[in-house]
């Protein structure tokens, strides 16, 4: 009689949790290689791979755009020199006075309706299809390019 059965010929509850131990082993392995990958790739686990060198296809960048960029990163750069944290209007008036038009510049609140100063103020510069938004945020200036929203604005809701 060996180990794991009765005199009968049956399986005690010791030699059925050893055959469920070794399906279950079996299944995770089985698993796992599942996860590797087949591509033949030569990475090590926990490296990253190098950026490719091949040029990648830029999109043209529309002349008007670029100016207003440069427009609005110089002048909310000289703004932030006097004053790291300008109010609303006087972020309105320096991108006015930088000759991009009224009707165009969207800039968000300088207080919050508590009365607090918010953490960042922001300003968008309408340019054709482009949004040219800057934000001032801890003295820093920070500017990116954004589409137009459905509605022809820059900004969600009531900028004020």
């Amino acid at each position: 009689m060996s180990r794991g059965t009765t005199p009968g010929g049956k399986t005690t509850g010791t030699a059925n949790i050893r055959g469920a131990a070794l399906s279950l082993a079996v299944a995770v392995t089985v698993a796992l290689a599942g996860c590797t990958s087949s591509t033949g790739s030569t990475a090590q686990p926990g490296t990253i791979p190098a950026p490719s060198t091949a040029a990648q296809p830029t999109a043209p960048v529309d002349p008007a755009v670029a100016a207003t960029s440069e427009t609005v990163e110089t002048t909310l750069k000289n703004l932030v020199a006097g004053n790291p944290k300008p109010d609303q209007e006087a972020l309105r008036s320096a991108l006015v006075s930088a000759g991009i038009p009224k009707a165009n510049v969207e800039v968000s609140v300088s207080r919050t309706p508590t009365g607090l100063d918010v953490d960042a103020l922001e300003a968008a510069a309408l340019t054709g299809e482009s949004c040219v938004m800057g934000q001032i945020r801890d003295g820093g200036v920070l500017v990116t390019v954004l589409p137009v929203l459905a509605t022809g604005k820059c900004f969600v809701g009531d900028a004020r």
